[in-house]
């Protein structure tokens, strides 16, 4: 049994170049592309006798750790940051989490969610986490069945966990040849300016609306990744972000949030890095808790 579904691969013709393959995660039953890897982590820590799963996440990881526990029958705690809004909490809920709020940030909650583990939790990270990487890494499995090869990946980074899977897929697929450029938004770059500086670098604090990717510091294993495959890091900024969600939405009537949007602002270019690429894939990672009148309302604010 697996938690998440194949998600439809669709190749479109809404952006310039290249042909474009959109792998659509963003219809996942819980809102995201993570419910691979956090369903993956949940069912195995399930089968290993987890009675309880506890997830620090003020969004989609959060989200999928709650489906996933709706799903094995085992109650879930999810430990929020106050920034989360009230549209995410209440998502949350709705899944059946009990949702405990604490701290100003992501990494607060984090500790404060560790200090609660009982014997028989199991604890699921939201980005750092091999059993993540192994179960994000089955979208790459599915475009490979459907004898679609890109060229090269398009993809948003937070933390690292979905490119840490994508990077498997493509090994385990032997297309360790095939380049990932990985999206952030200015405010949240850790990665990019991890990678420039050698080193990895902590945000003082985020300074994006694209809070999803709101990892003050990447994961080990993705800074070590660049070192092995070939990754180009691109930010764009929220703006951009932002236009490229209002634009997907209406060009495939999908709505994603501006995390997702990073991914696509780098497609919609018609010139940059993808220029000489015929085949890209790009992987449409979603996100529950955006809102069309959200969107329109940063894209106000944003153009002001």
């Amino acid at each position: 049994m697996t938690l998440h579904i194949e998600t439809p691969l669709l190749a479109s013709a809404a952006f310039p170049g290249a042909r474009v393959w959109l792998k659509m995660e963003a219809l996942q039953p819980s809102g995201s592309f993570k419910l691979r890897g956090i369903g993956h982590a949940c069912e195995t820590r399930a089968a290993r006798g987890a009675r309880r799963i506890v997830a620090s996440s003020g969004g989609n990881a959060g989200l999928a750790a709650a489906h996933a526990g709706r799903r094995l029958g085992l109650p879930v705690l999810v430990v929020v940051p106050e920034t989360t809004s009230a549209r995410a909490r209440a998502l949350l809920a709705r899944e059946g989490a009990e949702v405990l709020v604490h701290g100003l940030s992501f990494q607060e909650a984090n500790v404060h969610a560790l200090s609660l583990l009982g014997e028989h939790d199991a604890f699921i990270h939201p980005f750092d986490d091999p059993l993540l990487w192994e179960g994000h890494a089955s979208m790459i499995d599915e475009v490979a069945r459907t004898g679609v090869r890109p060229d090269a990946v398009v993809l948003a980074v937070g933390g690292g966990g979905l490119l840490a899977g994508v990077v498997a897929g493509l090994r385990r697929q032997g297309w360790i040849d095939v380049p990932v450029f990985a999206v952030e938004t200015a405010g949240a770059d850790s990665y990019a300016q991890s990678l420039a500086a050698g080193e990895r670098i902590e945000l003082p604090a985020i300074a994006s609306i694209a809070t999803s990717l709101g990892a003050r510091k990447v994961s080990q294993h993705a800074f070590d990744l660049a070192r092995t495959h070939p990754i180009t890091p691109v930010v764009v900024s929220d703006h951009d972000a932002v236009e490229a969600c209002l634009r997907f939405m209406d060009d495939h009537r999908v709505v994603v949030e501006p995390a997702c949007g990073a991914a696509l602002a780098l497609a919609y270019r018609e010139e940059g890095p993808l220029a000489g690429f015929e085949n890209v894939l790009v992987i449409v990672c979603g996100g529950a808790t955006a809102t069309v009148a959200q969107l329109q309302a940063w894209d106000e604010q944003l153009r002001m």
